[in-house]
């Protein structure tokens, strides 16, 4: 999905955003303020469902609710980035903003058609305020920090993004041997003796896993998206467009497909871990050999909400992201090495002169 709305508060007639904090709609200029339910009956905008598709014959069963109407289309955009290809979406009265993935500036491709509908939406519950200071706080303690990542103002270019999700209920079947060591060390006087005990363990069964997430977004990285998890579910909603003001949205470029691999992943080794914590108390385990199937699966699109900042330093690109649900932050910070050398350099030569200072002393003793 891409692009932009504008969502007309009935009272002044000017855009209105989602409240994070109050989880309400309200209007910046008049106050208004209503529910999500309130604010789409005055649109007068409805959804349709249809359920269970299957989409193969491999046990995946689609669980979307529907397309798009076209009542939910008017004021959307695509915003499309020139430099890394995303395609987001904005407020229509949007003139000019920046790629939350590059940072480089975004221009509007026009109307969007043939997406899928997002099934469910987790709404954002942690604003810029709470993101700016975890961002902070992030890098409280990094001395070597280059002072750029400290500016206010770059902190400002932090943007809200719900990023697409598929997400699997998923049912597994295995079976995994284990190998496993148990080793024992003891003394006889001068001597030390080492025990090695081998074993061959397996393990097998039946696991049923929920709510399995797999990023649609090519541009994410799977390890950071994974990083911020979990996203607690239960805190979903029906998705409703209104949710998405005030805020941008990134366009799944991955579908369902090419993401049942990445659930598959993340089941193989989520049922190896379950098996291995039934294993007796071994000193070191490795995977000798893992046979998990899913037997059934069904997905969902959803949008989960990530704050994001980019920016590039000597060349290099630096991503952090929030967690837009819980504020749990992630991101890589670099080293200033001038700055680290410099601080070696002055340690070393206190140091150094500690030391003479002592010889000194010692010398007229």
């Amino acid at each position: 999905m891409s692009d932009v709305i504008e969502y007309k508060c009935p009272s002044c007639n000017a855009s209105m955003v989602f409240d994070s904090k109050s989880q309400h709609m309200k209007c910046p200029y008049c106050d208004t303020e209503m529910t999500v339910e309130e604010f789409q009956r005055t649109q007068k905008s409805e959804d349709t469902q249809t359920t269970g598709k299957s989409i193969s014959n491999d046990n995946w069963y689609s669980m979307s609710t529907g397309q798009w109407q076209n009542d939910e289309l008017n004021g959307m955009r695509v915003y499309s980035c020139q430099s890394c290809g995303s395609e987001i979406v904005a407020e229509e009265t949007t003139g000019a903003t920046t790629c939350p993935f590059c940072n480089n500036k975004i221009t509007m491709k026009g109307q969007f058609s043939g997406d899928l509908k997002p099934d469910y939406i987790i709404p954002f519950k942690k604003d810029k305020k709470a993101a700016k200071a975890a961002y902070f706080n992030h890098l409280k303690g990094k001395k070597y920090l280059p002072k750029v990542f400290k500016k206010e103002n770059h902190v400002d270019e932090m943007k809200g993004v719900y990023v697409p999700f598929w997400i699997f209920d998923v049912d597994a079947e295995g079976s995994v041997a284990y190998n496993g060591e148990r080793i024992t060390k003891w003394r006889n006087g001068d001597t030390e003796y080492t025990k090695t005990e081998m074993y061959s363990m397996q393990r097998g069964g039946n696991l049923s896993f929920a709510r399995v997430p797999a990023d649609g977004s090519r541009k994410m990285d799977d390890t950071l998206m994974e990083s911020i998890e979990p996203f607690e579910f239960r805190e979903a909603v029906s998705f409703q467009a209104a949710y998405l003001a005030g805020y941008m949205a990134d366009r799944y470029d991955m579908d369902m497909e090419e993401r049942m691999e990445r659930a598959r992943e993340r089941v193989k080794k989520a049922t190896e871990d379950a098996f291995r914590k039934t294993l007796p108390h071994m000193d070191r385990v490795t995977v000798a050999s893992s046979n998990v199937n899913v037997c059934n699966a069904r997905y969902w699109y959803v949008l989960y909400p990530v704050w994001i900042l980019n920016t590039t330093w000597n060349g290099e690109k630096f991503t952090f992201a929030m967690n837009g649900q819980s504020g749990k932050l992630v991101g890589n910070l670099p080293m200033d090495k001038k700055k680290f050398w410099i601080g070696v350099s002055v340690r070393g030569g206190l140091i150094g002169l500690v030391i003479y200072l002592l010889l000194w002393i010692i010398a007229l003793m």
